[in-house]
Formats: C-alpha cells, sequence, structure tokens
C-alpha cells in the first residue's frame, strides 16, 4: 500500500524530502561508524542521505520498495539503487551502519520485529543501527501510507523486545522539511551486541 503512494507519487515526494538538511542527524549518526565503512540505507527514498554518506567516502548500499523512488535515487547517486522490499532483505555481517531514516515507520507493528531482525543480521558486531519514526503512539493510515508511531516509553521496549542492539540515544525532533514545523520525530541510535 505504502510502495505504491510512492510509485504514484515519487516525483512530488522527491522534490519535499531531497533537499531537507538531515546533516546534523547524519553526523551523529556517521561519529559511531568506522570512516570508509559499509551503511545500508535501508528505504533510501531520493537518495539524499546516501549521496550524503558517498560524498563523506562511506561504501553507501541504497535499497527501496519502490520502483520509482529507485529510479530516482539511482540518478540522484550515480550508483544502482537496488529493488528491494524489507522483507526480502538478506544481508549477513556486512555493513557497520544501518541508516533507517523515516523508513521503518511504514512496517505495521506486527512485522516490525521481524523486519529489523532481518536488517540486524546485516550488522557487523559493534554496528551501529540509526532509525526514526513519527512521534506518538499507535498506528495510522494517512494518504494511503500506513505510518507507525513510538514514544520515550514503546521505542525502548520496541528495542528490548527485538534483542540484540544496545541503545546509545534516543531523541525528539521537529521536523526538518519547510511547513512541517510542529511535526515531532522520535530517533534511536544503537549498537549491535
Amino acid at each position: 500500500m505504502s510502495i505504491e503512494y510512492y510509485n504514484k507519487n515519487a516525483e512530488e515526494f522527491y522534490q519535499g524530502t531531497v533537499s531537507a538538511d538531515m546533516s546534523e542527524t547524519c553526523n551523529k549518526f556517521l561519529k559511531y561508524v568506522v570512516p570508509g565503512g559499509r551503511i545500508l540505507d535501508a528505504g533510501c527514498g531520493s537518495g539524499r542521505d546516501s549521496l550524503y554518506f558517498i560524498k563523506r567516502g562511506y561504501k553507501v548500499v541504497s535499497i527501496d520498495a519502490s520502483e520509482q523512488m529507485v529510479r530516482l535515487s539511482s540518478a540522484l547517486t550515480g550508483q544502482q539503487t537496488l529493488l528491494l522490499k524489507f522483507e526480502d532483505v538478506d544481508f549477513k555481517d556486512e555493513f557497520d551502519g544501518i541508516w533507517g531514516c523515516a523508513s521503518l515507520l511504514h512496517i505495521p507493528k506486527v512485522e516490525i520485529k521481524d523486519v529489523m531482525s532481518k536488517l540486524i543480521q546485516g550488522l557487523k558486531k559493534n554496528g551501529i543501527f540509526y532509525m526514526s519514526f513519527k512521534y506518538g503512539q499507535g498506528e495510522e493510515l494517512k494518504d494511503e501510507r500506513l505510518f507507525n508511531f513510538y514514544d520515550e516509553i514503546t521505542l525502548p521496549e520496541l528495542i528490548a523486545e527485538v534483542g540484540q542492539l544496545k541503545t546509545i540515544e534516543i531523541w525528539v525532533t521537529e521536523d526538518v522539511r519547510p511547513g512541517r514545523e510542529g511535526e515531532k520525530w522520535i530517533s534511536c541510535l544503537s549498537r549491535c551486541c
């Protein structure tokens, strides 16, 4: 359902997100990732963050489930984004970091633990996992997309249930896109143990 939304609205979504300044959060993540290491951009959307990491010398594998976002992100980054759904991911001990920025929020809560476990298999020991969700509680279907929400209580609970991760930091921010002030996000950095 969310994939079809991105296929139909790819250009509009691309234009609305490609210039959003995520450098502060990207740098917070990179502080923990081995210099020049391998990063999986899980649900890369426009490819904005993949490009940021590539320009800083990291080797990036970008994946997205939308054919149209794969086309646009491949053009932006100059490297092929893989057309891949989270449930089809099968990486093993390959990445120093996984970047899940505003992508895991489309996974139904009944499936999120399985999806996260699959992604974690792709992390090397001590690898870093960044994830962000809309701030709040529950799930919501809006504009043909599913959104799941977490807060300072439910996100640590999720991480504990999934296991294999040790939380470094959880923080709440406002949306960086123009016109989205007041929308809150919750982010988490954790380490694979």
